[in-house]
């Protein structure tokens, strides 16, 4: 069976809410967007892309949907993880979109838990990015065998957390790297 990597991008508080632009979720009120920026270095580079090559197919929430499909498609030819993006195998979880446009893009609907359990049994590694809904699901089921986290030196306060109240899991600590800009790059793999 596969497994699925969460990779997020988070504060210290826990925070996983529009990292990359000011206008990326402004739900709840939210006026921190980009907060990730002042952080970016070749190493995160490095490390983000080496995540995103890695997987054979990419599972993600609609409002990552929205963001990702917007984005990817007209980035640069040149940038491997546009490639990677554009071209593997994509699953969004909605309950409101129908159809998909952004090419090999699947909607997933129904019972999301039996077609996640699915996509493990065809791929051997699935990426998930942000989708701040839809993590808690995976988590609540199991089906998360690894964090990748980006953990950046700033504490927002408020907005969407990664992690639910209320759920416990354990995971161990397989990566610990710091970056020059003291973004620590985490990984937990399911013991």
């Amino acid at each position: 069976m596969g497994k699925i990597v969460v990779t997020a991008f988070v504060t210290l508080d826990g925070v996983i809410q529009a990292p990359g632009l000011p206008d990326e979720d402004r739900d709840g009120g939210f006026a921190h967007g980009g907060w990730t920026q002042p952080y970016v270095d070749p190493e995160l580079e490095r490390r983000f892309t080496r995540n995103v090559l890695a997987a054979d197919a990419l599972l993600i929430g609609r409002r990552t949907y929205d963001l990702f499909a917007s984005f990817w498609p007209t980035a640069s030819p040149e940038d491997p993880r546009a490639h990677q993006l554009n071209t593997q195998p994509k699953y969004v979880a909605s309950h409101t979109l129908t159809k998909a446009k952004w090419d090999n893009t699947t909607v997933l609907g129904g019972d999301l838990v039996d077609a996640v359990i699915g996509l493990k049994r065809r791929y051997d590694e699935i990426s998930v990015w942000g989708s701040g809904t839809l993590v808690p699901l995976l988590l609540r089921h199991d089906l998360i065998d690894e964090f990748l986290l980006m953990l950046h030196p700033i504490v927002l306060g408020e907005g969407k957390r990664l992690f639910p109240e209320g759920h416990q899991t354990t995971f161990n600590l397989v990566e610990s790297t710091t970056t020059s800009r003291g973004v620590t790059i985490l990984g937990y793999r399911r013991p």
